[in-house]
């Protein structure tokens, strides 16, 4: 009897533990299928992207203004303080290549002492050319006298030679008048000569000048106080120890004015419909996840730029930020949801939920009492995380953000089938 009862009892416990695995995992099963309500109210449209930090307002240290004039049209920065530097005004920012500067220089200094010579020679051979010039005309001028002397003496003598003597001095008489406008007309020349070799010298000097005022700059300075962020280049990217300056765009690094930040950023040309000016943003901070600032789109570029790395265009976005808080640095990764647009009264479910068969049809699976049903829905406006349904769905309807087991072979109950069955009840 003993036997019986013990053997009873080992049927009824293994029955007992088959049911309780049975159950376990029919719990698992369900804990596994997430259901969310299809929620009714205001939906915010959305886009959100990732920006940078970056002062609205800053002072451009720049590096030597005349590189155009001096014909170099690259500079390396050899040295640089580092970017997050506090620096006064008037204080050390950079040291930039002096190889080429420094040849231009010893290259005008040779050509300046080259010019100096010149003006030198011009000096000497005028004043030879005119010296020799002057004792002419006194020659000529004691030509004069002496002819007049013959002809004093030859009056006693016969016509003919009073008429040689005349005309002997009236030749000396030209001749010397020639000689006094040739003299002019020398003087002129030599004044010009000099005068040439002299501006070509003082050109000389004035570029020597230039370009020792101009290695002076190669040292750059804060032109005020500071903290230092380096430029960057348009693809982004830090320019400091071994990066290039250029004639057209000197700029060395800046000084931000820390109490009004910008966040840049960058969206999809799907998107930009879609943005303008004044929209809200919130803002968070990658390195401060607790804080949440606001802001408001202040500037939408016009034409679209290549992504680096990608065949996407982007346009470039500037969000004012409201708050100013001493901890917002320059560079500091944002993440900005930009608020487009708001829809009051309407259904909407997380994206997670909604399921397509082609391109033509959208679905979900919705629970429908005990049973679950692929309903299609038609959906509208969306976000990052939610999308409005249009019809298809009701208020307090129970959909699936995960796939329920078994439903991969089950028909879709389309938008006609479901009003046909609502005028039917």
């Amino acid at each position: 009897m003993n036997k019986k009862i013990i053997i009873l009892i080992s049927v009824i416990a293994v029955l007992f533990i088959a049911f309780i695995i049975q159950k376990f995992n029919s719990g698992g099963s369900e804990a596994s299928e997430i259901l969310t309500e299809v929620k009714k109210g205001v939906f915010r449209m959305e886009v959100t992207t990732a920006g940078e930090l970056d002062a609205k307002n800053s002072v451009e240290i720049m590096g030597p203004n005349g590189l155009r004039r001096a014909q170099i049209w690259q500079v390396k920065i050899d040295d640089i303080v580092d970017e997050g530097t506090v620096v006064e005004k008037g204080g050390y920012i950079a040291r930039l290549d002096q190889s080429e500067i420094g040849d231009k220089v010893q290259k005008e200094q040779t050509d300046l002492q080259q010019t100096r010579s010149q003006y030198t020679q011009a000096k000497l051979d005028t004043a030879l050319s005119l010296r020799k010039a002057r004792d002419e005309l006194i020659n000529l001028k004691y030509s004069i006298e002496e002819n007049e002397i013959i002809l004093a003496q030859s009056q006693f003598e016969p016509p003919a030679e009073i008429k040689k003597a005349e005309i002997n001095v009236e030749k000396a008489r030209r001749t010397y008048n020639q000689a006094v406008e040739n003299y002019r007309l020398q003087k002129q020349k030599a004044i010009a000569e000099v005068d040439e070799a002299a501006a070509k010298m003082m050109d000389d000097q004035n570029q020597l000048d230039f370009l020792q005022k101009l290695a002076g700059e190669f040292t750059v300075i804060a032109p005020e106080q500071g903290m230092v962020i380096y430029k960057r280049s348009w693809r982004g990217q830090k320019q400091g120890v071994g990066s290039t300056i250029e004639p057209w765009d000197p700029v060395v690094a800046k000084l931000p004015d820390l109490s009004k930040m910008i966040s840049r950023t960058y969206i999809n040309e799907v998107d930009i419909n879609t943005v303008k000016v004044e929209q809200k943003v919130e803002i968070g901070l990658d390195a401060f996840p607790e804080k949440k600032l606001t802001g408001k789109v202040i500037e939408v570029a016009n034409v679209g730029e290549q992504k680096p790395n990608s065949d996407a265009k982007v346009f470039q976005l500037l969000i004012e930020v409201h708050e100013s808080d001493t901890t917002l640095r320059p560079g500091m990764t944002t993440s900005n949801t930009i608020i487009s647009g708001e829809m009051a009264d309407v259904l909407y479910i997380p994206v997670e939920a909604l399921h397509s068969q082609g391109d033509s049809v959208t679905y979900v699976y919705k629970k429908d009492g005990l049973s679950t049903v692929k309903q299609e829905v038609k959906v509208g406006q969306s976000n990052s995380d939610e999308v409005v349904v249009l019809s298809g769905l009701d208020d307090a309807d129970m959909v699936y953000l995960s796939d329920p087991d078994g439903m991969e072979e089950k028909e879709i109950i389309f938008l006609a089938e479901s009003a046909d069955q609502v005028a039917s009840n």
